[in-house]
C-alpha cells in the first residue's frame, strides 16, 4: 500500500477519493430522501421540512470550520485527518439507519414530538457528514504536491464522488429510497473508515509554508468575521430567524425579506467592486477571496431551494403520483443531473478552463443553469421534459461542485487549507440556512409551487453576474475539486 501511495498509482488515487465519495453518497441520500420521507411518511408541511433542513447548515457552520482548524494542527490515531474521517463515517452510517425510522426512534425515546426528533436526526446526520467532509478534502492536499499531481488527485476525487452520486440516485430511482438508505448505511461506513485506516498521512505537510502573520489573515473569530463581510446579511438574518424560531416568534416576512435583500445587495456590491492590492495575487490578501464568497453564496440560494422544495413542485405538477412514485421521480430527476455533473469536470470543464479560464467558464455554466431553471417552471409538465432539463441543470452543478474550490485555493495559504476550506464552506451553509428559514415560509404559502424554480433561476443569474467581477488567477485549471454544500 505504501508503494502505491508513493507512486500515486491509479488504484491509490481511487482509494484516496473514497472517503470524500462516501460522504458525498450520504449527502446524496439526504437530498434524495429526507424531504420525501418527511412529506409522505410523516406529513410535514414544506415550512416544517425547511426547519428540519436548517439543522444541516447549523451543523456545517460548527462542523467544517471547527474541524478544519483543529485538523490542521492535531495528530492522533496516526493522522491529522484520519480520526475525524473515521468518527464522522461511523456516525453518518448510524444516522442514515435512523432516517427511515424517525417514528420508531421517537416512540423508543418516549417522545411525542416528531418534528423535534426529525430535527435531531437530521442535525446528527449533517454534523457527522461535516465532521468528515473537510478532512476528506484536505487530505488530498496533504498527500499531493502542487501542480499536476494535485490536479490529478482532485480530478479523480470528483470522478469517483460523481460516480457514487450516480449510483445513489440510480438505486433510488429503480429500487426506491428505502433500499437506497440501507445500502448507504453499509457503503458510507466501509467507504470512509477502511481507506482512512489504510492511507499513511505525513507528519509534515509537503510544501507547506509557515502560516503568515499578515494582518489580512483569518486570525481568530474577528479575523474570520472580517473575511466574511459579504455574508454579514445572511449571518444576521440566520441568527435573528433562528432565535425567533426557537422563541416561537413569527417574523414579518415581507419587511424582513426586503431588509435582508437590501443588506445582502449592498455588502455584495461593496465586495465585488473592491480594488485589488497589486497586479498579482498575494497570499492572505483576501480581496478576491471575499469576491468568491459573495458569488458562491448566491449560487447556493438557488441550488438549496431546488434540493429542499422540489418535492412540493413534483406533488403539484404530478398529482397522480403516490408517495413511492414521487420519491422515484425525484431520484430519477437528480440522477440525470448527477450523470451530467459527474462526467463534465474532467471531460469538459478542465479543457475549457485551460482555454478560457476558470472564472469565465464557471460564470457561463451558472448562466446555463439559470436558464434551465426558468425552463423547468415554464415547460416542466411532463417527466421527459423535466428529466431533460434537469440534465441541463447538471451543467451548472458540475461547475459548482468543482471550479469554486480550484479558484478559491489559489488565494489562500496551503498550510492552513483546513481553516480556509471551513471559511469557504460558510458561503454554502449560511445561504442554506437562509433558504430553510426564509424561503420555506414563502414557498409554503405560494399557490404555484413552481415559483421556487424562478427563485432559483434569479439567484443563479445573479451569481453568474457576480462571478464576472472575480479576477482571473493564472488562467489555467489549478485542479478540480469537489465542493458539496455541507
Amino acid at each position: 500500500m505504501l508503494a502505491m501511495q508513493r507512486q500515486m498509482s491509479r488504484a491509490f488515487l481511487v482509494l484516496m477519493s473514497l472517503p470524500s465519495s462516501a460522504m458525498g453518497f450520504a449527502l446524496s441520500v439526504q437530498i434524495a430522501a429526507l424531504s420525501w420521507i418527511l412529506s409522505t411518511r410523516y406529513h410535514l408541511h414544506l415550512e416544517e421540512i425547511g426547519v428540519v433542513w436548517a439543522a444541516g447548515p447549523v451543523a456545517g457552520i460548527v462542523g467544517q470550520l471547527l474541524i478544519g482548524v483543529i485538523s490542521d494542527s492535531v495528530w492522533f490515531w496516526g493522522g491529522r485527518r484520519r480520526p475525524f474521517i473515521v468518527i464522522g463515517g461511523a456516525l453518518a452510517s448510524m444516522m442514515l439507519l435512523a432516517l427511515p425510522n424517525i417514528g420508531l426512534v421517537s416512540r423508543a425515546l418516549g417522545l411525542d414530538a416528531l418534528l423535534g426528533v426529525a430535527i435531531g436526526v437530521a442535525l446528527a446526520l449533517d454534523l457527522s457528514i461535516n465532521v468528515s467532509f473537510n478532512p476528506t478534502r484536505s487530505i488530498i492536499t496533504d498527500l499531493t504536491t502542487e501542480g499536476a499531481p494535485r490536479t490529478r488527485g482532485y480530478t479523480w476525487m470528483q470522478t469517483v464522488s460523481g460516480s457514487f452520486a450516480v449510483l445513489a440516485y440510480g438505486i433510488g430511482s429503480q429500487l426506491g429510497n428505502d433500499v437506497l438508505i440501507y445500502v448507504a448505511v453499509v457503503l458510507v461506513a466501509l467507504g470512509s473508515i477502511v481507506p482512512a485506516l489504510l492511507i499513511v498521512e505525513p507528519r509534515r505537510l509537503p510544501g507547506a509554508a509557515p502560516a503568515s502573520g499578515s494582518a489580512g489573515g483569518a486570525h481568530g473569530a474577528l479575523g474570520i468575521l472580517r473575511i466574511l463581510m459579504p455574508l454579514w446579511g445572511y449571518l444576521a438574518y440566520d441568527l435573528v430567524a433562528t432565535g425567533c424560531k426557537l422563541a416561537g416568534i413569527a417574523l414579518p416576512a415581507r419587511a424582513t425579506g426586503i431588509a435582508v435583500l437590501a443588506a445582502t445587495a449592498l455588502l455584495t456590491a461593496m465586495t465585488l467592486t473592491a480594488r485589488d492590492r497589486g497586479a498579482e495575487f498575494v497570499k492572505e490578501d483576501l480581496v478576491e477571496f471575499r469576491k468568491v464568497l459573495a458569488a458562491h453564496a448566491l449560487s447556493w440560494i438557488g441550488v438549496q431551494t431546488m434540493f429542499v422544495y422540489m418535492i412540493g413542485f413534483v406533488q403539484q405538477r404530478f398529482p397522480a403520483l403516490g408517495a413511492d412514485a414521487s420519491g422515484r421521480l425525484l431520484s430519477t430527476a437528480f440522477l440525470t443531473l448527477t450523470v451530467v455533473s459527474a462526467a463534465m469536470p474532467a471531460l469538459v470543464l478542465e479543457p475549457l478552463t485551460e482555454r478560457f479560464g476558470q472564472v469565465a467558464v464557471h460564470a457561463a455554466c451558472l448562466g446555463v443553469m439559470a436558464l434551465a431553471y426558468a425552463a423547468i417552471y415554464a415547460l416542466g409538465d411532463s417527466t421527459v421534459v423535466l428529466f431533460a432539463l434537469m440534465g441541463v441543470v447538471g451543467v451548472g452543478w458540475a461547475a459548482i461542485v468543482s471550479l469554486p474550490f480550484a479558484i478559491m485555493s489559489q488565494r489562500v495559504e496551503q498550510s492552513r487549507i483546513g481553516l480556509y476550506m471551513g471559511v469557504f464552506n460558510l458561503s454554502v451553509v449560511l445561504p442554506q440556512l437562509l433558504v430553510s428559514l426564509g424561503v420555506g415560509p414563502i414557498v409554503d404559502r405560494l399557490a404555484d409551487k413552481g415559483v421556487m424554480f424562478l427563485i432559483s433561476a434569479g439567484a443563479l443569474a445573479l451569481s453568474a453576474l457576480a462571478w464576472v467581477f472575480v479576477r482571473r488567477g493564472d488562467g489555467a485549471a489549478a485542479g478540480l475539486a469537489p465542493g458539496h454544500g455541507h
